[in-house]
């Protein structure tokens, strides 16, 4: 081997050692600005000065020149380092011309893949352009609600606000504003660790709408709100007690259904919701334990959702309890089975599997789109659990107006059976 070569092998190791010790632990530097032949006083570290004194001794005794550090390397067999200039003779000393500026040819990196699944042809919602969808708009924008409908960009608004095949027009309202406070991967609701104040005129709001729209059954849902000392609980009592008030003045028989938040697992606080007159305490799974902790906030657990919609039956043993869970995120059969029996084991009532949808770059990408034929599956394989009751398809969502023609009847044959036994 040359002189030149090892000199140069010598100097292209030793300045990526260099880069390799300062990119550990970057060092802060204050440069040197020359004007008028003076220059201003320069900061460096400690760690940066000694570097340059051991490059200084290693030059003055010759084992390196400031050529070795300011030629590029010779030509190397290595892949990585093809991008180098060839035409370098690594058998004459090369004469740096200052004025020249050393062009580096940069490779781009290869393409990332795609992680956005094509939507199958099952996947087709209804357009949201009917008389009645456009009408109950108006009405949540003139009170200024806000409907999870509309955040979460849920694929059935068309179906639900238009009314479908029944005329029937149903809205999932959002109560406690439109930001949370958590962060789920999956959840195309705004977040803040610190949102707007409650609207203390939303109970009234709420229910003036509902009686509005002349319905029967309504699904209340809810931001999570841990910056408040009693996480939001009272404000959703007062919204289903004022909800119960107004329709009984206004002569109708209205039910509840209320999907909570877990209210970190504080059981009075999960008491104080199913107590407030509610027909239906829905919380969601969301996905299978082994999932959990990638899909959803690191404060919302497998096993505090479990405990939340067993002690809401224990609470309220009138109370039907409902739960969801999206398929589509990597779970196996198996994760699921478990998931049915775990759910089973604490009493819950009602299931509905839906297809996880992305809502946007930012959020899970989708692993797999579940064919209609396996949600049926999945429907068939509750109901033989045990489940009262069980809405499982490609668009189901948790507060799908599909299942609240099965659940009322669930609920008044309920309210019978507990009336028998008193």
């Amino acid at each position: 081997m040359s002189c030149s070569i090892l000199g140069y092998t010598k100097a292209t190791m030793f300045h990526r050692a260099i880069q390799r010790h300062l990119s550990t632990r970057p060092a802060r530097i204050e440069l040197t600005k020359t004007v008028g032949g003076g220059s201003s006083s320069a900061t460096m570290s400690p760690r940066l000065e000694a570097l340059r004194a051991q490059l200084r001794e290693e030059i003055s005794v010759g084992q390196h020149t400031l050529e070795d550090f300011a030629l590029p390397p010779p030509p190397s067999n290595d892949e990585n380092d093809s991008h180098i200039d060839e035409t370098i003779n690594t058998n004459k000393p090369t004469i740096i011309d200052p004025n020249k500026t050393m062009n580096i040819i940069r490779r781009k990196a290869p393409p990332r893949p795609a992680k956005i699944l094509p939507k199958p042809s099952w996947l087709k919602a209804q357009p949201a352009t009917s008389e009645n969808y456009l009408s109950l708009r108006n009405t949540v924008r003139e009170l200024g609600l806000a409907t999870v409908c509309e955040e979460a960009k849920c694929p059935n608004i068309g179906e639900c606000w238009g009314g479908g095949p029944d005329s029937t027009a149903t809205a999932t309202i959002m109560i406690m504003g439109d930001t949370c406070t958590r962060g789920c991967s999956f959840c195309a609701v705004k977040t803040s660790r610190k949102p707007g104040p409650l609207d203390p005129e939303e109970p009234e709001k709420v229910a003036s709408a509902v009686i509005k729209w002349g319905l029967d059954y309504v699904v209340l849902t809810s931001v999570d709100r841990d910056d408040i000392e009693d996480q939001g609980s009272g404000h959703f009592r007062s919204v289903v007690q004022k909800l119960k008030e107004k329709s009984r003045a206004a002569g109708k028989e209205l039910l509840v259904e209320a999907l909570t938040p877990d209210f970190r697992g504080d059981m009075d606080l999960v008491g104080r919701v199913a107590n407030s007159g509610l027909d239906v305490y829905a919380h969601n799974i969301e996905t299978v334990e082994r999932l959990t902790r990638r899909v959803r906030d690191r404060r919302a657990g497998y096993a505090q959702t479990l405990a939340v919609l067993e002690h809401a039956k224990i609470a309220n043993p009138v109370v039907l309890t409902k739960t969801s869970i999206m398929l589509g995120l990597g779970e196996t059969d198996e994760d699921i089975r478990q998931t049915l029996t775990d759910l089973r084991n604490v009493d819950v009532d009602v299931v509905t599997f839906g297809q996880y949808l992305q809502p946007s770059r930012r959020h899970l990408p989708v692993k797999e789109y579940v064919t209609p034929e396996k949600y049926d599956e999945w429907r068939e394989e509750a109901e033989g659990m045990g489940f009262k009751y069980v809405a499982s398809g490609p668009l189901v969502r948790s507060s799908y107006k599909a299942g609240e023609f099965f659940l009322k009847n669930l609920i008044k044959e309920r309210e019978s059976e507990i009336e028998l036994a008193a």
